[in-house]
């Protein structure tokens, strides 16, 4: 039975081999898959740091001016371009990595810690919910999204501040009210910056393949 069995394949393989039922694999496609894994990974690396420095540079070019800003239309743009991954990675790295710069205070690194990251999954969704698109109804959408998480990034602000610091009362309602001008300006900078910016950002970072 066996040996019934053993011709009936040997005869069997030449006709699947002339039909293409069964192709041996390539023997190369294990090596090659991984080099374009290792090669895929070093391009997110560099985009990641080169977006990283980008933002920090972005930042301290206008950190003397109050509620003017470009980190949230740069850090937008990238996450929805490049996805969670990058957008968080790029997000982390940039709220420790300014402390280099402004120095290290402990309420204003967990504000970023947990503002930024949140801001960047946020847009790396909404690319995959949306598609990629960058239509008007997108960059409406963005905007009105953007200038919301700039308001939370305040408001958020104001409850870590008095917290970790151990405010009365009076002094937490007092750098709540404090806070709003600095608001105002911020999310009417957001609502500027993102809306005429976005889609031509997002044709320039369209250029970069990975």
């Amino acid at each position: 039975m066996e040996r019934r069995e053993d011709r009936a394949r040997a005869k069997e393989a030449p006709v699947r081999e002339r039909t293409g039922e069964e192709k041996p694999a390539p023997e190369k496609t294990g090596p090659a898959q991984k080099k374009k894994r290792a090669l895929q990974g070093v391009g997110y690396v560099a985009v990641v740091a080169v977006f990283t420095a980008l933002l920090l540079g972005a930042q301290y070019a206008l950190w003397f001016v109050k509620g003017v800003e470009v980190v949230t239309v740069l850090l937008l743009v990238f996450s929805y371009r490049f996805g969670v991954k990058c957008g968080v990675l790029s997000a982390v790295a940039f709220s420790l990595l300014r402390c280099l710069l402004f120095g290290f205070f402990p309420n204003v690194v967990l504000l970023y810690l947990i503002y930024y990251p949140l801001f960047a999954a946020c847009f790396g969704i909404l690319r995959n919910v949306l598609r990629r698109r960058v239509d008007l109804k997108t960059q409406l959408l963005v905007t009105a999204l953007a200038v919301l998480f700039t308001a939370l990034f305040t408001l958020l602000d104001d409850a870590l501040t008095p917290l970790f610091y151990g405010y009365t009362k009076e002094a937490a309602l007092a750098y709540f009210l404090a806070s709003l001008p600095t608001m105002a300006m911020q999310c009417a900078c957001a609502l500027l910056t993102v809306f005429l910016l976005f889609r031509p950002l997002m044709a320039v970072l369209r250029r970069v393949r990975l």
